[in-house]
């Protein structure tokens, strides 16, 4: 009887890791497949969707913006200052 347990038991035990195992391969195939196919999809359908930005002017832009952050920044920080020591 307890041969018949363990028996029946693990039968359970690979039939349920046999799904589970099933079921990861469905959804990374899935997600591989869907990974692959979107992109040339979408680039037959609107070739423009992702327009390449040249890397100089990437660069200029990321350089305006960071100027423009740091002066904001720095009259946070003056303004919190000016508070502080006004009480």
């Amino acid at each position: 009887m307890e041969t018949n347990l363990v028996v029946e038991s693990s039968g359970f035990l690979g039939l349920g890791m046999g799904v589970v195992f099933l079921f990861i391969g469905i959804v990374i195939g899935i997600l591989i497949c869907k990974t692959n196919i979107m992109p040339n999809v979408m680039k037959n359908i609107d070739p423009d969707v992702n327009p390449e930005v040249e890397p100089e002017v990437k660069s200029v832009l990321n350089s305006v913006q960071d100027q423009d952050n740091q002066k904001r920044v720095v009259a946070a920080i003056t303004a919190a200052i000016k508070f502080h020591r006004e009480g």
